[in-house]
């Protein structure tokens, strides 16, 4: 499976930069510093590689807060990481690592 999210309406994609990344693991998408052009309606699109079938979940609004309260949060590790992490040698191994705080 890879996971891909559509910002407002097809064909525009979210595109990953240094402030948004769509994790391949999870298909969650992380957006970092949300600025007012991020706000709008995020379809996620999973496509199964092997049948080309892509199937779409429903759309998800970011709205931005104009009272400027966002709560207060500690900081805390969003990832479980396994034990270990088998790879052959000579392969490239990527883990995912997200914090969240304020």
């Amino acid at each position: 499976l890879t996971y891909a999210w559509i910002f407002n309406e097809y064909p525009t994609f979210v595109h990953q930069d240094n402030r948004r990344f769509v994790s391949q693991e999870t298909g969650n998408l992380y957006i970092a510093k949300v600025e007012t052009s991020d706000a709008g309606n995020y379809t996620c699109v999973v496509t199964n590689t092997v049948t080309n079938s892509k199937v779409l979940g429903p759309p998800t609004p970011l709205v931005l807060r104009n009272d400027g309260v966002m709560g207060e949060y500690e900081p805390k590790i969003e990832v479980q990481f396994p034990e270990t992490v088998p790879s052959a040698k000579g392969t490239t191994v990527k883990l995912e690592c997200f914090a969240l705080g304020k």
